[in-house]
């Protein structure tokens, strides 16, 4: 049997970095030669302080959602016009957007299965694009308010991280519910925030229930009886991935507080990595790639939970063959006893199927 089933992790997941220019309806390719049309894209001014933007396929384009806000989903904001065969394209008509020109721009891209089906699997009927081979899915359902709903979310095994976004008004506080395979049972954290975990059941808004299902996940009722991510008549939207070996990890690691820091094998050389303090509310979320200036240990990073530039502070993480290492003492990486969760992507497997094994960045 091989090491993994994707040799070719840009098949379904691409890092791209890029100058804003300004012009509206700019095509946008990847640099890789291999196709790969994008269902969930999310971008970040790297050079201001402007908000996160994603968009995906299912709610379609001109609708961002903003991972640093509680906001509801924007309408008719002219930043994103298509998702196309080998990238995307963008407009600059606004300041905060995804082509201002002189910006530097880095872009994560993740394929699904196009514009979304009917799945019936779950009590509450939702709109899933679900890509088996890669462990993603798009969903996007209404909420009925029932303390024992379940939705489907496509993937055919059990997911190891769901991300669950209120698009509307009717959500108690329209924050991101994260819910983390490596997170105790009824705890969640909170994408825009930077909480450490909580058992949202002893919360007054409750949220996303213990991932253990391979076709549905579910919820968790607060104390006032609600899910903030199943209020009646609420719309949407959720981001769900399975573990897909040489491909995709979803775990947690123990920080040390030195220098010479964890390592974390995932079967793979990274080429995306967002990790957070579990168990500190004192320190954001963190993202690095592959793309970005630098080569180890000059590894930059964005935050988003909140619309910071991205920052030029290195000496924090070395991207390898197979996994990463903590270099730094910081509460936001390694402190000593903190508990992280993570998700990463590779840029290869650690050994194709073919027996090739790669090297570190």
């Amino acid at each position: 049997m091989p090491y993994s089933n994707i040799d070719r992790s840009s098949d379904y997941f691409r890092v791209k970095t890029y100058t804003g220019n300004g012009a509206d309806n700019r095509a946008i390719t990847f640099d890789e030669s291999t196709n790969m049309q994008p269902d969930f894209c999310w971008f970040k001014d790297r050079t201001g302080a402007n908000s996160h933007n994603l968009f995906d396929v299912i709610r379609g384009v001109q609708k961002p959602l903003l991972s640093n806000s509680t906001s509801a989903e924007l309408s008719g904001y002219d930043l994103f016009d298509s998702f196309n065969t080998n990238g995307f394209t963008v407009s600059g008509s606004t300041a905060d957007n995804t082509n201002f020109n002189g910006s530097s721009f880095v872009n994560w891209s993740w394929k699904a299965n196009g514009a979304g089906v009917s799945n019936t699997a779950g009590t509450i009927s939702s709109t899933v694009s679900a890509n088996t081979t890669s462990g993603f899915s798009i969903v996007s359902y209404t909420g009925n308010g029932s303390s024992s709903a379940t939705v489907g979310h496509g993937l055919g095994v059990t997911p190891a991280l769901v991300i669950i976004k209120p698009r509307d008004a009717l959500s108690a506080n329209g924050h991101w519910y994260v819910k983390h395979k490596s997170l105790a049972s009824n705890n969640n954290i909170f994408l825009n925030l930077t909480n450490a975990t909580t058992d949202v059941s002893g919360q007054s808004a409750g949220g996303i229930g213990n991932l253990s299902s391979s076709s549905t996940f579910g919820f968790v009722n607060g104390t006032s009886n609600i899910s903030s991510v199943n209020v009646s008549s609420g719309t949407y939207i959720a981001y769900c991935f399975a573990e897909v070996k040489g491909y995709s990890k979803f775990g947690s690691y123990t920080g040390n507080g030195s220098t010479d820091g964890t390592f974390v094998y995932t079967g793979f050389k990274p080429a995306f990595i967002m990790l957070k303090s579990s168990s500190s509310g004192a320190v954001g979320w963190i993202t690095h790639d592959n793309k970005r200036i630098g080569f180890n240990p000059n590894n930059y990073y964005v935050e988003p939970n909140n619309s910071n530039a991205e920052s030029a502070d290195t000496d924090k993480i070395l991207l390898l063959s197979n996994g990463f290492k903590l270099i730094s003492t910081s509460a936001s990486w390694n402190s000593s006893g903190g508990t992280y969760i993570y998700m990463a992507f590779s840029e290869n497997p650690f050994v194709s199927s073919k027996g090739i094994a790669c090297t570190a960045r």
